[in-house]
This record gives C-alpha cells, structure tokens and sequence, in this order.
C-alpha cells in the first residue's frame, strides 16, 4: 500500500488510535492504577481541546509534509466539526503518517512534545 496515496481521514483514523495508544501507556507508567483516574488523565491529553492546543504549539517545527497532512486530514465534513474539532483531526493525522510511513524517531518526539504542551498548562 502506498501510504503517501491516503486521504486524511485515513491517516487520523490510525492517528487517533495510535496517540491513544501512547498516551495510555504513558499514564500507566505515572502508576496510576484505578481506572476512573486513568481515564481522567488520559483525557487531558486526548481531547480535542488538548489537541488543538497541540497542534497550534507544534505548527512551526512541522515539515512541510506533515503540514500537509494536517491540511488534508482536518475532517471539515463532519457535521458537528468546530475548530478544535478540525485541529484535532488534523494533528491525528500527522500522527498516523508518521505511525504508517514508519518515522519512528519523529513519531516519538512529536508525542513527547505534546506531552511537554499539556503539562506546562
């Protein structure tokens, strides 16, 4: 499969996955252990809102293909999407890229970084 070939809504639909995935095991390691505060904790970090803050931080150390990505996979079709909305879906798809071209290094320190994001606020 040629991964450049993917529309966005591809790319975000792995990306989401993928973040999730990190994300999750990260909290884990804060030794977190009852379910009801993982889940909160994650989802500083997962939402929409913690998304866009995210994208908006990492936009200038974004490569001109993964700017590209982001413009393709912010899902303006959907019918309830708002900005953070849009931002979110984009951010998730630069993820995915990065997961499906295999970029390992940059994968990691573009969630590293929006680790750092979140936990400065």
């Amino acid at each position: 499969m040629n991964y450049d070939l993917m529309n966005g809504a591809d790319y975000a639909y792995i990306g989401d996955a993928c973040y999730e995935l990190y994300i999750r095991n990260y909290v884990l390691n804060k030794g977190i252990t009852k379910l009801l505060d993982l889940h909160k904790e994650s989802v500083k970090y997962v939402s929409r809102t913690a998304q866009c803050k995210i994208i908006k931080a990492l936009m200038p150390e974004l490569s001109e293909q993964e700017i590209d990505v982001f413009k393709r996979g912010r899902n303006y079709k959907y019918k309830k999407a708002d900005v953070e909305y849009i931002q979110a879906s984009g951010f998730e798809a630069v993820i995915g890229y990065l997961f499906l071209k295999k970029m390992n290094e940059r994968l990691e320190y573009i969630i590293s970084r929006a680790i750092e994001i979140i936990e400065k606020e």
